[in-house]
């Protein structure tokens, strides 16, 4: 089983919210640091046996700005499975210096095209596709995403890492969504799932054939350790 730390970044330091809505989003509150230090907390998630982090830089996502000195600075602790609002093939080669692994979002995404040169140019290790959920439905800026559309890629590309991540779930330790789970049948091995994770589910859907989550709030609140 495979859990994997959650780190959103803003302004230089770790933050945390619910259900994507980031202008509500407050300094990080967790059992890992006094402070909302990004480095601090990624140093204690090492010492207690976490083998890699995700990071979503918020400020890149929404294109107000970058915290990749931090990134790069939490990678020589953890390897880092970055969201950086990757958009295309040029942005997703600017960051490669910066992480472990980068990720291409449904949410920034330009076009179906770029995909394609990523996955045939770079290392499949390299590259994790996320699937980005809001309200029961994929979120994408700039591409009308279905989910049959998205499977069908999938498929094509066969990326190692593909992350299921329901937005509206973050935050909230609701639970997650198990009926998402029926527009991916056959993606077990490949499927990393996050949004209101709970120790429970991870019991649950272990017994289903998943083995990766991320994990954010039930983490940082000490409910997962």
């Amino acid at each position: 089983m495979d859990l994997i730390p959650v780190m959103d970044l803003m302004s230089g330091i770790a933050v945390s919210g619910k259900s994507g809505k980031r202008d509500t989003y407050q300094p990080l509150k967790t059992v890992y640091s006094k402070t909302p230090d990004p480095v601090d907390i990624a140093i204690s998630l090492k010492r207690r046996g976490f083998k890699r982090i995700y990071v979503a830089d918020l400020d890149a996502i929404e294109g107000r700005g970058s915290n990749l000195e931090i990134v790069q600075k939490i990678n020589h602790v953890l390897p880092v499975t970055l969201d950086w609002g990757v958009k295309d093939i040029k942005s997703f080669s600017f960051v490669l210096d910066f992480a472990d692994k980068i990720i291409i979002a449904t949410e920034t995404l330009s076009s179906w095209d770029d995909l394609e040169e990523i996955c045939t140019q770079f290392p499949k290790q390299r590259i994790v596709i996320s699937i980005d959920v809001k309200d029961g439905q994929i979120l994408s800026r700039d591409l009308p995403i279905s989910f049959t559309e998205i499977k069908s890629k999938l498929e094509e590309f066969k990326p190692e890492e593909i992350i299921l991540l329901d937005i509206s779930g973050v935050g909230t330790l609701s639970g997650f969504k198990l009926d998402l789970l029926n527009n991916f049948r056959g993606m077990e091995d490949s499927l990393i799932l996050g949004g209101g994770i709970t120790p429970d589910d991870i019991q649950n859907l272990n017994k289903l054939g998943f083995k990766r989550y991320l994990i954010g709030t039930a983490l940082h609140s000490g409910k997962i350790q």
